[in-house]
């Protein structure tokens, strides 16, 4: 788990400052110049774990700077940061947790040695056991052997959950299921807005609906809300005694989930080394086995932990997820470039930038280091996307022609999953071009040649000219594989959980708890008694006071 090659001891203040005279240079935003000065450019910044591969080619990274990320990495002491990670230590300081959601894909033989409270078992074998439950229950949902309160098979799933318990399973069930289908159709309910149940009300038949509430504490909000809408719905249509058999509980709290109506047996849980945003692979992941099937999960799994050993394992050199981060720190904290966007020309990974934007932004959006001192760095940069081709046609004129510069990844299979290789082929000279397009970009000159040359006369090319410019030298990923099934999609979600942790690492943050989060739960909580009719509104700022108000006058 170290670094095999040796060097000087570098300190991290002094690490910071040799990437501050690199990033100072006068060429060194200019990647074109890069790729000018080294033809093999793509091979010498590239890597691969199995087959996917990382190019970060098109960024201005030269093997100075890499060489220069490299040392900040080991003076921040990411390798033995990683060794605390994969040990079970706390490095969820603030809750005084581990972060061992690796467990949750790994096998007994990898010794993963998180412990319970009592200390008693390892974090793999407690995983392997509620994943035995788990298969279990799919299986007997799939055989017929579970069925509705009417004898109907299950024919839906839904699961009610929000934030880590949404957007991970929505994201992989739709990416497993959307081409081929499922052994179950999976729906997700996470808005606690009326308007997304009554949607899928009009969807569902109670009667061939299992559904799934996931809440760790079952006591979240939102989710609760819900749970009790879909409870109605369902005790409504085939009486208070079918609660028990169309319902099952990820969540721990045993008590609450039996007043609910749901017996113990129905109930999944996980433990506290499990934050939200990374629980997919655990009993959160229940709605994904339903939906795609036990194997499809297994395969996930299988991915998740190739990609484990990889980042465990690979020197910086080759280690995917080393890479990604560094290419990150060298352009928000280096370059100045505050945003990220994600675009996967995959259909199937149209909930992944959602993913993401929970996973990085909810991690490492932080400006505390872990000794309570104001961080003297950047952070994580705000992320969006949306699926190409789409996005070319929508915020993709800001990334090109914007007066900010926003780098790229670009996610991109060889092989689809549909018959239609003409498509695939138009989409992979999309994402290819776009990638050239932001790195090459066109001049001024270029475009006047251009225009002059469809016959535009000098006056309108002087004035249309300017606006055509490109500016190029804009930095992009590429992330190419060959298919997207569920081991690649395993991989791909491990790879940026690990960018995150190389990256909190330096930053020297904690990526694992999320107290931003938290005021707005408390506040909502008070407030709420504030909206009822004829209630008085307590203390807030005048603009919050008068807008309750104003709210209540709405709907007198």
């Amino acid at each position: 788990m170290t670094d095999p090659i040796a060097h000087a001891p570098v300190t991290l203040d002094g690490a910071w400052q040799r990437l501050a005279e690199l990033a100072a240079r006068p060429a060194a935003r200019d990647i074109r110049a890069l790729f000018a000065a080294n033809p093999q450019r793509a091979v010498h910044f590239s890597a691969s774990c199995g087959d996917l591969t990382l190019d970060y080619s098109k960024t201005p990274i030269d093997a100075a700077a890499r060489e220069a990320l490299f040392d900040l990495a080991r003076a921040a002491d990411v390798v033995g940061f990683r060794a605390r990670l994969f040990a079970g230590e706390a490095v969820n300081a603030t809750e005084g947790r581990a972060a061992m959601h690796m467990a949750l894909r790994s096998l007994p033989a990898d010794g993963y040695t998180a412990m319970l409270p009592s200390g008693r078992e390892p974090a793999s074998q407690i995983a392997a056991e509620e994943r035995a439950r788990m298969a279990a229950f799919v299986a007997r949902v799939h055989s017929g052997e579970l069925r509705g309160a009417t004898g109907e098979r299950f024919t839906d799933v839904l699961n009610i959950g929000i934030g880590g318990s949404d957007l991970g399973p929505r994201m992989v069930s739709e990416a497993l299921t959307v081409v081929r289908g499922g052994k179950l159709n999976a729906h997700f309910l996470s808005n606690v807005d009326g308007h997304a149940f009554a949607t899928l009300a009009r969807e569902l038949d109670p009667a061939r609906t299992l559904v799934l509430v996931a809440s760790k504490t079952f006591t979240t909000l939102e989710t609760m809300l819900n749970a009790r809408a879909v409870r109605a719905w369902v005790a409504d249509s085939l009486g208070d005694a079918a609660v028990g058999t169309h319902f099952a509980a990820l969540s721990t709290n045993a008590k609450a989930v039996a007043a609910f109506g749901i017996g113990e047996e129905r109930m999944f849980g996980f433990r506290d080394w499990v934050g939200g945003r990374y629980s997919v692979w655990s009993s959160i992941g229940l709605s994904v086995a339903l939906a795609a099937g036990w194997e499809a999960f297994e395969a996930l799994l299988a991915g998740g932990r190739e990609m484990d050993q990889h980042f465990l394992h690979a020197p910086f050199a080759s280690n995917l997820p080393v890479l990604l981060a560094l290419v990150g720190i060298w352009h928000v904290d280096l370059m100045g470039w505050r945003s990220q966007c994600v675009l996967a020309y995959d259909q199937r990974l149209r909930r992944f930038p959602a993913y993401l934007q929970q996973l990085e932004m909810e991690s490492n959006g932080k400006s505390v280091r872990l000794d309570g001192t104001p961080i003297a760095h950047p952070t994580c940069p705000a992320l969006f996307g949306e699926p190409g081709t789409d996005a070319q046609h929508s915020f993709m004129q800001l990334v090109h022609q914007g007066s900010q510069v926003i780098p790229v990844d670009f996610l991109l299979a060889a092989v689809p999953d549909h018959d239609r290789p003409e498509a695939h082929l138009a989409l992979a000279a999309n994402v290819f071009a776009q990638a050239e397009a932001l790195l090459r970009g066109k001049t001024l000159e270029e475009v006047r040649q251009e225009m002059l040359a469809k016959g535009l006369s000098s006056a309108e090319v002087e004035r249309i000219a300017p606006h055509r410019v490109f500016t190029g030298n804009r930095p992009s990923n590429m992330l190419l594989f060959r298919q997207l099934d569920a081991r690649t999609l395993g991989m791909l979600i491990a790879l940026y959980e690990h960018k995150v942790a190389v990256q909190g690492a330096i930053w020297g943050i904690d990526s694992y708890d999320q107290w931003g989060v938290e005021l707005g739960k408390v506040l909502a909580g008070g407030i709420l008694p504030d909206l009822q009719p004829g209630a008085p509104v307590g203390r807030h700022d005048s603009s919050t006071a008068a807008l309750i108000a104003r709210f209540k006058a709405l709907r007198s």
